[in-house]
């Protein structure tokens, strides 16, 4: 056919994708389609010339499956978006790193890098996986077992009991042997005391032991000396009994001790009587803080009787009172306030 032939417009060559522009300046290769366009100007003068489309720039239909592709953005404006946030980063980077020197430089902990991993730290309780287990149990504290207490402070202790007790009736003698440690006349004795009462067994006796031998006591002058004795025949037996066996053992003498609750020596039997509830809590004479002193006056006493004294009162005002007058009732007799005393010789 012929005539001139319709193309399709030549494509813009201005920009391809990736590369900045430039001006083509490089000559193209003539083509058939150049010199045949160049025949038929010759021929006909008024025709416009169109020249014919470069082969490899009119693109092949792509294939109708494949999605179209998005149009390239322009080179320079990727870069320049690059570069911006290359920038941002670098001072993001730089701001956090100064952060963290100058909270290390501070003592403070170190900034966090991921925004919101404090938070989780706190809040989330994902920061510490022992949250969700038990605490180990403590190990069990180890208490002392406190020391036992010493002979001088248990003398000084007042023990409760019922100023009513009326005890079994039945005695026990306590165990145990103590040499007597002086010299002169020796005089063994025993010490029982009432089953069931609940004091120390063992105290009292070991009381009367020292107390008749000290030298302040009936054996400071050398004239005796006291050895206790569990079993054979002692000359005495010293007997700790509540309130209402000490009331019927006193009877035996004529002795009524139901009115003060006090001892006394049951002289018309073997048995000398010491109340355990005056032994227990003392009395008004003497007072708390007092109670090893009024223990051994009680013993002092009613030993004394059984050694052939009688009561004996207080004459000179302010002096301290005979062993042998009965303190547990008053230290003012006729008129005369004493001082309370629990020695024979108390100057030694």
């Amino acid at each position: 056919m012929h005539g001139t032939p319709v193309y399709a417009s030549p494509p813009d060559t201005s920009v391809r994708s990736g590369h900045p522009e430039h001006a083509e300046d490089v000559p193209r290769p003539e083509r058939y389609g150049d010199r045949q366009g160049a025949h038929r100007s010759a021929g006909h003068a008024a025709a416009s010339f169109i020249p014919a489309p470069r082969r490899e720039s009119v693109p092949e239909d792509p294939p109708e499956d494949l999605p179209e592709r998005p149009p390239a953005r322009p080179a320079g404006k990727g870069r320049t978006l690059t570069g911006i946030a290359a920038a941002a980063i670098t001072t993001v980077l730089a701001v956090v790193v100064a952060g963290q020197v100058a909270d290390r430089d501070s003592g403070a902990p170190l900034a966090r890098s991921a925004e919101g991993s404090a938070d989780r730290a706190v809040g989330d309780g994902t920061a510490s996986r022992s949250d969700a287990r038990p605490a180990p149990a403590a190990p069990p504290v180890q208490v002392a077992p406190a020391a036992p207490l010493s002979y001088e402070q248990l003398m000084t202790r007042q023990f409760p009991i019922d100023p009513e007790l009326k005890g079994s009736g039945e005695f026990e003698a306590v165990p145990g042997f103590d040499r007597a440690p002086g010299k002169g006349r020796k005089i063994r004795y025993r010490v029982d005391v009432e089953k069931g009462l609940g004091l120390d067994a063992r105290l009292f006796a070991r009381a009367v032991q020292e107390t008749l031998n000290d030298e302040r006591s009936w054996a400071g002058q050398g004239e005796m000396t006291f050895e206790r004795i569990s079993s054979g025949e002692p000359e005495f037996v010293i007997t700790l009994a509540s309130p209402g066996t000490t009331g019927v053992w006193c009877a035996k003498s004529g002795l009524d001790t139901t009115v003060d609750n006090v001892s006394c020596d049951s002289a018309a039997t073997s048995r000398v009587m010491i109340n355990a509830f005056r032994w227990a809590q003392g009395s008004e004479t003497f007072g708390d803080k007092a109670m090893h002193a009024y223990r051994q006056m009680l013993i002092n006493h009613e030993v004394g009787h059984r050694l052939g004294h009688s009561h004996v009162s207080c004459r000179t005002p302010g002096a301290l009172a005979p062993v042998m007058q009965q303190q547990t009732k008053s230290l003012d007799v006729d008129g005369i306030a004493c001082r309370p005393n629990p020695w024979v010789h108390p100057g030694r």
